[in-house]
């Protein structure tokens, strides 16, 4: 139970993590006024994409090119942007990020394997084909996951929170909720979430 308490209590203290309702989140658009800052990179499609992103509003979404792009919106203050490439392998480290109205826009080739880790916040991803491990301590988080019969296996939790997988007509809430499918694809969807929402949808 005090770990329970513990997850919840992150919405309170975590800059970025929002509150527990709606489930489904909208992409967030900065104010034109706002400065923005973009750092990029070469990448192939189809490679795998590891993400460790600070608190803050995040959506993650295919590119129109093969490269890796981050856009950086509204209180950028210090915030730290690492993008490294090696063959079919990145890396993208977003650091040190303000207490409050941070966005990122973070673009990638539409095949591409993808690993993040938030520590709290909302997390967006778009259309992106590929294996999607994704874990963050709390805050919301909407995937796209495209085509069901496209995976081999899904696995889907939350601690405390509301759990919709509507892509594979699964709906869950309350504490410790998961959700596990298996199909004749070749990607496989790991989502966790300490607490907040998690929505899967096509």
């Amino acid at each position: 139970m005090k770990l329970l308490l513990k997850s919840a209590l992150l919405l309170l203290v975590v800059p970025g993590a929002a509150s527990l309702f709606p489930a489904r989140l909208q992409a967030q658009t900065s104010p034109a006024s706002q400065a923005s800052q973009t750092q990029e990179k070469q990448f192939l499609s189809g490679g795998r994409i590891e993400m460790q992103l600070e608190g803050g509003d995040y959506e993650v979404r295919p590119a129109a090119d093969d490269r890796i792009r981050v856009t950086l919106r509204g209180n950028t203050g210090g915030v730290k942007v690492t993008v490294n490439t090696n063959g079919t392998h990145a890396d993208v480290t977003v650091k040190d990020t303000p207490h409050n109205d941070f966005h990122a826009i973070i673009e990638v080739p539409a095949t591409s394997d993808l690993r993040i880790r938030l520590t709290a916040g909302n997390l967006i991803t778009g259309a992106i084909k590929g294996d999607k491990d994704i874990e963050s301590n709390a805050g919301n988080a909407a995937i796209t996951t495209g085509d069901p019969k496209d995976y081999a296996r899904v696995d889907a939790s939350v601690h405390v929170g509301n759990l919709n997988a509507e892509s594979f007509e699964a709906s869950k809430n309350g504490f410790f909720r998961s959700f596990k499918w298996s199909g004749q694809g070749k990607y496989t969807l790991h989502a966790s979430l300490g607490a907040g929402n998690l929505t899967l949808h096509k």
